[in-house]
């Protein structure tokens, strides 16, 4: 859909979110294990596949998967990223798998909060990757400092990217969903292949797919990513970036 929508346009987005509440349940499942989607190759701003070396250290970029309409942070850390057991809000436990690239310091996840699904929308986001050091309170009840976290400013929710983005503080109830990463060994190109851990998607559709499709200007928000997916910096997404 392009350009400006028009009733006809509006009329099949709300025929759309209808039928996709009447036939979630046939969704890829969802949960702690691993669930495959599209191998999707990711592209940078001249539509070229992305390599591991394109990336800037520290800096967030913004791609959609599993689904056109749901974000996911891509970012170089600077550091490696090692494996780590975690468990999602319901007990259930799953692995980590940790960070690729030359330097294992590529990671994906989902950019959609754990809480209340706070996630990067074009007029402004409230969660970010923050590679300098901020200021928060730990479950401790701690008054901590720390560089290289996923910081959601919308009820202080912090995020470890190096460790699976687990929860280091605020009322999130599990880590941010991984998003599987593979590197083509004789190209050298990015590839999303599975996302896994505890997801948001159907509770992201049910509360922001009807916005979600008129933003993306789209029938269906529940469109999976197709073989391909564009890559921008997250301030280039988002008009206004919210840092706390």
């Amino acid at each position: 859909m392009t350009g400006k929508l028009n009733r006809r346009q509006f009329t099949r987005i709300c025929s759309s979110m209808i039928a996709g509440a009447v036939t979630g349940a046939t969704l890829p499942a969802t949960g702690h294990t691993r669930t495959a989607y599209t191998s999707t190759r990711l592209l940078d701003d001249d539509k070229q596949a992305l390599k591991p070396g394109s990336l800037e250290v520290g800096v967030p970029y913004l791609f959609f998967y599993p689904y056109v309409t749901t974000p996911c942070f891509l970012i170089d850390l600077g550091t490696a990223a090692t494996a780590s057991p975690l468990n999602d809000s319901a007990g259930n436990e799953y692995e980590w798998r940790g960070g690729v690239g030359p330097n294992g310091s590529i990671v994906a996840y989902s950019a959609i909060c754990s809480h209340k699904m706070s996630h990067p929308a074009k007029e402004i986001s409230f969660i970010n990757y923050r590679h300098e050091p901020i200021s928060f309170i730990s479950h401790e009840g701690k008054n901590v400092e720390r560089n290289g976290v996923i910081s959601c400013c919308s009820e202080r929710s912090v995020y470890d990217p190096r460790q699976g983005a687990k929860v280091l503080a605020g009322p999130a109830p599990q880590p941010l969903a991984a998003i599987e990463l593979q590197i083509d060994e004789g190209t050298g190109e990015l590839f999303a292949t599975a996302s896994y851990g505890g997801d948001m998607y159907d509770k992201f559709f049910d509360k922001f797919g009807f916005r979600a499709a008129i933003e993306h200007r789209l029938d269906d928000p529940r469109q999976q990513t197709g073989k391909t997916a564009a890559v921008h910096k997250v301030t280039e997404y988002s008009s206004q970036t919210i840092k706390c």
